[in-house]
């Protein structure tokens, strides 16, 4: 019986607001977090994704508090991100409302800590975030970047994901720098790559601009599908995703009957 595909929302969070660019560049204002929150739960999310985009980069901890009130508010799975480098940010993630805890570039510089965090609290917690970009130099053709895109980090973005599920990682998180807030659709090819290098669940990330998007995301190996623009614009609603995946003849999470057009015309501010 294949496992029924999640819908997942992203609230990209800088200085306390969400916010939404393209290539992580020229951010704009999408709203408050907590507000989005509690708006996608009720649409019917399967899951939320809360990234500090500019944790890692200005050398600081995700905001707890933004954390703590944004788990208050919702009922479905959370997952936080941004700065996490130890086994202590995840616990401290954690005790805040987090449910799972994404890490990035402090597994980049010390890979052992997957397999502390994992040790510590189980391989569901932790998700490994790849924020990869293509690069011919590399043998998949796809290199791993930190900081938010800014870094090239040197290594073969397949090989990284391989390696972290081998030091503990319960899922892949694997989003396209070069798609992210384009809008021209998901990296299918990088997606199938790491599909075939891992057993984990995988979530696609970056470059969704339409409802009929995901399916072919799914088709090329994800297993959760996720997104940020189309949904902090009012462009599609989750609704419309899961009938989009659902019609193409994948189970979804949740039902689609009663969901499109939930909330239509709530204020996003």
């Amino acid at each position: 019986m294949p496992v029924a595909v999640r819908v997942i929302p992203c609230l990209d969070v800088h200085a306390g607001r969400v916010v939404k660019g393209v290539n992580f560049l020229n951010l704009r204002d999408a709203g408050n977090p907590v507000e989005l929150a509690a708006r996608y739960d009720a649409e019917g999310a399967d899951e939320l994704t809360f990234l500090d985009i500019s944790a890692s980069a200005e050398g600081r901890e995700t905001t707890l508090q933004v954390v703590r009130s944004t788990a208050e508010s919702v009922f479905i799975p959370l997952t936080v991100g941004g700065g996490v480098g130890t086994v202590n940010d995840v616990d401290v993630l954690l005790r805040a409302g987090a449910d799972k805890v994404a890490i990035n570039t402090g597994a980049i510089g010390r890979p052992q800590v997957i397999a502390e965090i994992t040790r510590q609290f189980g391989n569901q917690v932790l998700v490994l975030s790849v924020d990869a970009r293509r690069s011919p130099g590399m043998p998949s053709g796809y290199e791993v970047t930190t900081h938010g895109g800014r870094t090239a980090a040197g290594l073969d973005a397949v090989e990284w994901a391989k390696r972290g599920v081998d030091l503990g990682v319960g899922e892949i998180l694997l989003n396209s720098m070069d798609a992210d807030g384009t809008t021209a659709g998901f990296d299918l090819d990088m997606i199938a790559a790491v599909r075939a290098a891992v057993d984990v669940p995988l979530i696609a990330s970056g470059g969704a601009g339409s409802a009929e998007d995901f399916p072919p995301a799914v088709a090329a190996g994800a297993d959760a599908v996720l997104a940020a623009t189309i949904f902090h614009y009012g462009a599609v609603r989750i609704a419309d995703v899961k009938k989009a995946i659902e019609t193409a003849g994948y189970p979804v999470r949740g039902s689609v009957a009663g969901r499109i057009g939930v909330l239509e015309g709530d204020s996003l501010q």
